[in-house]
């Protein structure tokens, strides 16, 4: 998919493009294409001159083909992005910048919202974007900004979570709920990380470049100062599930003593009514002096001895707390 964006009157205006005569005819200033198949990579190099990379590119992790200056004189930029969808994993989308003498191409597989915000801040704020670069700086830091919403999420989903291991009995069926939930937040704060880390780099490379007028400059600066703001909150936060962690996994190693526990004391418990019931089982008519006492009776007496050398264990057991 194509989206093609003119500046009218200090807004940015999408233009609706159902063929390469549509794309010909306008004079955009940000080229976005969103998962492009073959006919609209062709457009783009046809009428523009610019050779759009490949999915493979995109992704390639260096350096030296993340920020580079074409032969030609364009410049391009590999940045990483976030996307959550709801209630499923966080994703991080690298998304390919194209800077000519006068235009923004961005090339991505996944429609991000942190593009369809800037697009529509555009639209209801005349006067914010000048030029292609103001479209490129606007995309970072409401990059940071979306950011620094998600660590808010995290915030309150791991305030939750704190309540449910902090209470006073934590079953194994809690703890694996809480392991789930906070493997999750864990997962979205190292993403948030390392997008604020290539986000950093390649604000960097832009300043360095000497790209930016004093008034793009300035914004770049606060958008540095923005995202060095969020790395505390992403170290308090990973400290944070680090306890939340060991917390948990203690109450899952305590409620397995408890168990260990339970049946060490039913085994010692069993071990005298076990034997009474070897010796007098095995024995009942030899005649023992203490059954002959006890005439027709020898069984019930049996019976409460087995019970008396249960419960005497039972009762020192709990005397000493081992019970509860």
């Amino acid at each position: 998919m194509i989206n093609v964006f003119v500046l009218q009157n200090g807004r940015l205006n999408q233009v609706n493009i159902d063929s390469r005569a549509d794309l010909e005819k306008s004079r955009p200033i940000w080229v976005d294409l969103t998962d492009p198949n073959e006919d609209e990579r062709n457009w783009v190099r046809s009428i523009y001159g610019v050779t759009l990379p490949g999915e493979d590119e995109v992704k390639d992790i260096e350096a030296s083909a993340r920020y580079y200056e074409a032969e030609n004189g364009d410049l391009h930029l590999r940045t990483d992005f976030l996307l959550e969808e709801g209630d499923g994993p966080s994703s991080v989308v690298t998304v390919a910048f194209i800077l000519t003498t006068d235009m923004l191409f961005s090339v991505h597989s996944d429609d991000l919202p942190i593009f369809r915000l800037v697009r529509m801040r555009a639209r209801s704020r005349p006067g914010s974007i000048n030029d292609y670069k103001d479209v490129l700086l606007d995309l970072y830091a409401t990059d940071a900004e979306y950011s620094a919403d998600s660590l808010e999420g995290i915030y309150l989903t791991l305030e939750e979570v704190s309540h449910r291991v902090l209470q006073k009995d934590v079953t194994d069926q809690d703890a694996a709920s809480i392991l789930n939930a906070i493997a999750h937040e864990e997962d979205l704060n190292g993403r948030i990380r390392r997008n604020m880390m290539d986000t950093r780099r390649a604000v960097s490379f832009l300043m360095r470049g000497r790209l930016l007028n004093p008034e793009q400059f300035d914004e770049a600066r606060q958008i540095m100062r923005d995202i060095e703001s969020l790395d505390g909150h992403t170290a308090f936060l990973f400290d944070k599930i680090n306890f939340l962690m060991d917390a948990t996994v203690g109450f899952i190693n305590i409620n397995q003593n408890k168990i260990i526990k339970i049946f060490s004391v039913a085994s010692v418990a069993l071990l005298p009514p076990t034997l009474i019931a070897s010796v007098y089982g095995m024995n009942m008519n030899v005649g023992f002096p203490e059954l002959k006492f006890f005439g027709n009776f020898e069984y019930p007496y049996t019976l409460m001895l087995m019970l008396a050398s249960a419960l005497v264990p039972m009762w020192y057991f709990r005397r000493r707390g081992w019970l509860r």
